[in-house]
Formats: C-alpha cells, sequence, structure tokens
C-alpha cells in the first residue's frame, strides 16, 4: 500500500489518503492490524450479552488461524474466554482445558505444526464445528458451513469472520436450531471501519493513538450490532436479513436525498 501511495504520489503530489493500510510511519493507523479480530471480539461481548453469557463461562473454537482468526483468539482469551478448538491449513486441534495461545506461539515460532502441538489434542477438521463450546467463529473460508455439516454445530453463537462461511441451506438449519448467528457484514466489519479510520487521520492530518481507535472502533460495532439486534427483534427475521435491510436502506436513502435512481 506504501507502494501505491508513492506512485501515485509521483502523478499527483503527496496524497496519502489515497489508499489504507500503510505501515504507521507512512500515515497508517495504529489498531489497523487487529482490527477486524477486535472487531469479531466486539460482537461477541453484543451478542453474549443479550444470551447471558459471561467471557469466563465461554468457551470458543475458532476455525482458521491467520490475521483474523489469531487476533480474535488472542483478544477472546485476554477477554477470559478459553479456547478449546482451533484450526489451520494443517489441521484442528481441541483441549477441553483450553489452548495457551503463548506456549502454541513458542511452539509455531519453532517449525512446528499445529497439528503437532503436544497440549491438545489433533482431531478432524469436520469435528472443530461439532465441539461443545458456546461460541463458534468461522474465520478461514467461505462456505465452512453447509448443508451437510450444519447440524452437527453445537455453539449457541456463530460469529462468522470469514467472508461468507455459511450457506444458505445451513443458515436455515442453523436458524431452525435457535443458534444465533453473527453475520459476516457486520461480524468482521472492524478491519473496514479502521480503514475508514485512517482516511479520516490522513484527510484531517491528525494521529490517534491505539486506544483511541479501539474505542472509536468499538462504539461503531456496539452501535452497529445494536442497530441490527432492534430491527431483527421487531421485524422477526434473522440478523442476517436484518443487517442487509439496514444497509440497502441507507444506500438508497442517500441515492434519493441526492435525487439518483429515479428517487427524485
Amino acid at each position: 500500500m506504501a507502494w501505491m501511495m508513492d506512485e501515485y504520489a509521483k502523478l499527483h503530489g503527496d496524497t496519502p489518503a489515497v489508499v489504507t493500510g500503510k505501515p504507521i510511519s507512512l500515515g497508517g493507523s495504529p489498531g489497523r492490524e487487529a482490527a477486524t479480530g477486535r472487531g469479531v471480539v466486539y460482537v461477541y461481548r453484543e451478542a453474549a450479552r443479550a444470551l447471558g453469557l459471561r467471557p469466563d463461562s465461554t468457551r470458543v473454537a475458532i476455525q482458521g488461524f491467520g490475521n483474523v482468526g489469531s487476533w480474535t483468539a488472542r483478544i477472546m482469551t485476554q477477554l477470559g474466554c478459553k479456547l478449546v478448538g482451533l484450526s489451520n491449513t494443517s489441521g484442528a486441534i481441541h483441549s477441553e482445558e483450553g489452548i495457551d495461545l503463548d506456549a502454541l506461539a513458542r511452539h509455531l515460532a519453532e517449525d512446528g505444526k499445529l497439528v503437532e502441538y503436544p497440549a491438545a489434542e489433533p482431531i478432524a477438521d469436520e469435528e472443530l464445528m461439532a465441539l461443545d463450546c458456546e461460541v463458534f467463529i468461522p474465520a478461514a473460508l467461505g462456505g465452512a458451513i453447509h448443508a451437510g455439516n450444519a447440524d452437527s454445530v453445537r455453539a449457541r453463537i456463530v460469529i462468522e469472520g470469514a467472508n461468507n462461511p455459511t450457506t444458505p441451506a445451513a443458515d436455515e438449519i442453523l436458524a431452525h436450531k435457535r443458534v444465533l448467528i453473527v453475520p459476516d457484514i457486520l461480524a468482521n466489519a472492524g478491519g473496514v471501519v479502521v480503514s475508514y479510520f485512517e482516511w479520516v487521520q490522513n484527510l484531517q492530518h491528525v494521529g490517534w493513538d491505539e486506544h483511541e481507535v479501539n474505542n472509536k472502533l468499538g462504539a461503531r460495532m456496539r452501535s452497529a450490532y445494536r442497530g441490527v439486534e432492534e430491527r431483527a427483534r421487531r421485524q422477526e427475521v434473522t440478523p442476517r436479513l436484518a443487517a442487509y435491510q439496514l444497509a440497502i436502506e441507507r444506500v438508497l436513502e442517500a441515492m434519493r436525498l441526492r435525487g439518483q435512481g429515479g428517487f427524485a
């Protein structure tokens, strides 16, 4: 992103706001790297509140240990949750006592594979989402939860860290099981929100510290979640449908106010 900014600057002058995701020393925003995972945790806290679930009684399984999954795991465990299942491209592991992320990080730094981590039990990939836990977070590939495996999900809450991890058929199965799904359009928006914060800081020639960025992100994510939650309850629809309704209405309203799309 720094290279893209630099190439644009050769043509149009110094314009740091033209791209986001830059290094902090070149106008990037503190907190951007962890923002998507942190956003997942913020919506977990709202969903848990609605279900009367406390962090110290929350067992979490996370599918995927890239940027989103690793930051989500780190922040969830700092909050007091117990990470009982985890997977990456090498396979999946399970520990009823909880996975120690510091010890796991040391194991991975020594070129160890996730499935070779000695303090947890290797399990088949399909067993991960069937673990007995309160929260399952798909943070890897699209279509991970489908008609063939949705019925095996035992979590009370599914928070979509990945894009499109749940197929429409699986959505219906989980709704019938009364599993609360926090949809991707809401759950993994933290990274985009902090990219917006980076753009704002660049335009205003100001710099916020990480604490301020995280607080602003939390306020945005909580407000968005509560708006979706209220719409879902009022319309008696799923949070996914409520999120789509709100998003489309806002776009249409903006178009109408600008006299676009035949709404004038």
